[in-house]
């Protein structure tokens, strides 16, 4: 049987804060057991959409900050704009060569961000999710 990603993990200098940016910009909340009180602060955070249409994201506290070109990148529908306007930065605008804006988190992850397109797009609360 081949392998099917699980979950996705990001290691975060500022774990729970860079967990609520990317809430605010995929439209996904943190994910808690039902009835359980919220975990302490220095543990891991979940984050998942509120329907389930995409993966659950890990944001794991390291001591260290990131340095370096991500590995392993996120590519989400989106308006450039509007994730600026939440606190990204602009890496690389598209291009005749790439139809995608490069985009950073506050804690330098680099992302790619494709304009919506109809199909396979839900939109949620204004914004456009996987």
């Amino acid at each position: 049987m081949p392998a099917r990603i699980k979950d996705l993990v990001v290691d975060a200098a500022d774990h729970q804060a860079l967990a609520d940016w990317w809430c605010a910009a995929l439209g996904y909340e943190r994910r808690r057991p039902l009835g359980q009180p919220p975990p302490p602060t220095e543990w891991a955070v979940a984050i998942h959409h509120p329907q389930d249409a995409g993966p659950v994201v890990w944001f794991n506290p390291v001591p260290d900050p990131k340095t370096g070109r991500n590995r392993v990148r996120f590519d989400v529908w989106g308006d450039t704009g509007e994730l600026l306007a939440l606190g990204a930065t602009m890496v690389r605008r598209h291009d005749e060569d790439t139809e995608w804006d490069v985009l950073a988190d506050p804690e330098g992850n680099e992302f790619g961000v494709f304009a919506p397109r109809a199909s396979g797009l839900h939109l949620s609360g204004g914004r456009t999710t996987l």
